[in-house]
């Protein structure tokens, strides 16, 4: 996590349980040529549009005040999502059990994307079972994890 993004969740956190929600994400990040602060929230039973705005609202005089970022940036508030990444080990330990997509940087059997049940974690290292098989991916091969909702 970069400086920014830990002082904005360190002023943010406060504001959002405040508010009944968790900090799930704070990113910053550019693209086509402009800054973009994303907040992502969670709360039991899903985010709502009102939820996004109070915090927003709450938040944005807070780091206009506290100015934690030297550029000028685009602000966003919004909710971490059903097929959320998950980064962190906590994340893989509360939805351990849960479905994931496991995205590759490189074809394995000629795909880069597996989907099955998030079976262990191990620092960085990630096994599901996907029907009856096992499969185990490393740290190095894994682009990203995310939950995977089926339709």
């Amino acid at each position: 996590m970069s400086k920014i993004s830990e002082k904005v969740s360190e002023l943010a956190r406060p504001v959002i349980e405040e508010e009944g929600c968790r900090l799930w994400d704070v990113e910053y990040v550019r693209e086509a040529g402009d800054w973009y602060l994303r907040i992502y929230i969670d709360k039991e039973g899903g985010v709502g549009i009102e939820d996004c705005e109070k915090i927003s609202r709450r938040l944005d005089p807070m780091l206009d005040e506290a100015d934690p970022i030297p550029d000028s940036y685009i602000f966003e508030v919004g909710s971490a999502g059903a097929e959320r990444e998950l980064k962190r080990p906590s994340d893989f330990e509360q939805f351990m059990g849960s479905e994931v997509e496991v995205k590759l940087y490189k074809a394995v059997n000629g795909s880069k994307a597996f989907v099955g049940s998030l079976v262990s974690y191990n620092q960085g290292d990630v096994e599901i079972k996907a029907g009856d098989n096992l499969m185990t991916f490393t740290k190095a091969d894994i682009a990203m994890v995310k939950l995977h909702v089926s339709i």
